[in-house]
């Protein structure tokens, strides 16, 4: 039993030695980072002082370096967040996003800046849009498509008329929970949460819930916030509500798709040099008539980019026009994909590039 004892105090021996180093080794890295920050005092905007390109970079060298036993994703996690802290030496980031506390959009803000930030909440995604615009924040978190229930035409719609670039994207896992107060399901006759998340978990209701009223409301938190009080009331809505509202989780999981996510964008004022694996947002319109989308795509496909989205809108300048959002891989100022969208500026009515930002990590695979 001793040699045991022993043996556990020479770990733990380990362990605060380890402790110590790591410790001594964060703060010579944020001494390091406030110098640099110090170099680009002169633009004086914190804002300036964050680079998505260079994080991009890190990130991606911590996963190709994880030997375990911690997973990929608690890594990038814990360097997210010194590099957050880090950055807010010099002044929090202030980051605008679709509120109330609690929303799966607030977990996508600390999932891509960290904690050490000024979170912004905001009840609607156009304000999201006019505070970073007015620079009263500094970038903004808006979703932009579901897995299950396809795009957030509001978010697109405000990308037509927005002058701000795409910077950034985000995807989570989406899982949905019954919260409230009620002891059994009979006991709920009001059903709150967002249209999408109803739409999700669609198959539950109608097999759980059919008797209870389902109401849409502006966000999930929001569903949350209204039924805390009440006991004849549920919420569909994430833990993080859950945690902030007081509600106990009657149901876990209740999405109908175990593999439920969500994709987001971080929006700035500025676009941001080639990170090494990037994505670019076009906004895109022709002329109508025979071959028109062939005409849009063929410079893409001969330059052989890969398409990973197209969606299209009511354009707002004329009776039927449409104009489209097309995904592709790349960054705009590399080859190959700046030869394909020179080419596409000499037959498209209209091209603007909505921003060209890092690929969000794959967790499947290696970067």
């Amino acid at each position: 039993m001793s040699d045991k004892l022993t043996d556990l105090a020479s770990v733990r021996g380990r362990i605060d030695a380890l402790d110590e180093r790591i410790q001594r080794m964060i703060s010579e890295r944020a001494e390091l980072a406030f110098r640099v920050g110090e170099v680009k005092q002169s633009s004086g905007k914190v804002s300036d002082f964050y680079r998505p390109e260079r994080e991009a970079e890190v990130l991606r060298a911590v996963v190709e370096r994880n030997q375990g036993p911690l997973s990929d994703q608690e890594m990038v996690r814990l360097f997210r967040e010194i590099m957050s802290a880090c950055l807010a030496q010099q002044e929090p980031l202030k980051i605008a996003y679709l509120g109330p506390e609690g929303t799966f959009t607030q977990q996508a803000v600390h999932r891509h800046f960290g904690h050490s930030v000024h979170a912004i909440s905001l009840p609607s995604i156009e304000e999201v849009f006019l505070q970073v615009q007015s620079s009263e924040a500094d970038f903004g978190i808006v979703p932009i498509e579901n897995s299950s229930q396809g795009v957030v035409s509001h978010t697109l719609d405000m990308l037509l008329e927005s002058p701000l670039k795409i910077c950034g994207e985000v995807e989570l896992s989406i899982h949905q929970n019954l919260l409230t107060h009620a002891h059994r399901l009979d006991q709920i006759e009001r059903l709150y949460s967002h249209q999408q998340s109803l739409s999700q978990c669609r198959g539950w209701i109608r097999n759980n819930l059919p008797q209870a009223e389902c109401i849409a409301v502006s966000s999930n938190a929001e569903a949350a916030r209204r039924v805390r009080y009440v006991q004849d009331s549920a919420a569909i809505a994430g833990r993080s509500a859950a945690k902030v509202y007081g509600l106990p989780v009657l149901f876990s999981n209740i999405e109908d798709h175990a593999d439920n996510s969500t994709r987001f964008l971080v929006i700035g004022r500025h676009l941001f040099a080639p990170s090494g694996q990037d994505k670019t947002s076009l906004l895109v319109a022709n002329q109508d008539g025979p071959g028109a989308l062939y005409a849009l795509l063929e410079p893409l496909a001969r330059s052989e980019i890969n398409l990973t989205r197209i969606e299209s809108r009511p354009s707002r300048l004329g009776k039927w026009e449409y104009v489209f959002f097309i995904d592709v891989d790349g960054h705009a100022e590399e080859q190959p994909l700046r030869d394909a969208l020179d080419h596409l500026r000499k037959t498209a009515k209209m091209l603007t590039v909505l921003g060209s930002y890092p690929q969000a990590l794959d967790w499947n695979r290696k970067e």
